[in-house]
């Protein structure tokens, strides 16, 4: 089943990929192009046990992978946020270098500041961004406040 027959539409090296995981949740990659025939995606993924990741929401054992597209999710989107405000690196110079350097390097994942969102958007645009996580402090933080405030927190 190659990208063509996939209801979206075909992605360009560097683009960045949303693999949805549920309601709140996507993880992120860069598509890297293709390999004889077979699309792959760079992205950051744990080594390591999930349930370190459920429980503090970080990976010490984490890495760039390149996969085949298909194995890290078959329902995905282009997703190339800001690229209205920031304008995407070049592909060939400077993404594809920088995923070829980072492949294999341990990497510690965190859900709040190193996720595979903030890894995509550092590789596309050179900056971290995870518009995921800010949706979820938006929603925390005003819960937050008050006892904030009061010195309860």
């Amino acid at each position: 089943l190659g990208l063509t027959n996939l209801s979206h539409p075909k992605p360009f090296p560097g683009d960045i990929l949303e693999f949805p995981l549920n309601k709140y949740f996507s993880h992120f990659g860069i598509y890297y192009g293709e390999r004889d025939g077979v699309p792959y995606v760079a992205h950051l993924t744990c080594r390591d046990s999930e349930t370190k990741l459920l429980l503090f929401g970080r990976a010490l054992k984490s890495e760039v992978k390149l996969d085949p597209v298909e194995l890290v999710g078959r329902k995905y989107k282009v997703r190339n946020l800001l690229d209205k405000v920031h304008p995407p690196r070049d592909f060939y110079s400077l993404v594809k270098p920088a995923i070829d350097d980072m492949i294999g390097r341990d990497v510690t994942f965190d859900i709040l500041f190193h996720n595979s969102e903030h890894q995509a958007t550092l590789f596309r645009y050179g900056l971290k961004k995870s518009t995921q996580i800010e949706k979820v402090y938006a929603q925390i933080l005003p819960t937050w406040k008050k006892p904030f405030e009061k010195k309860k927190l």
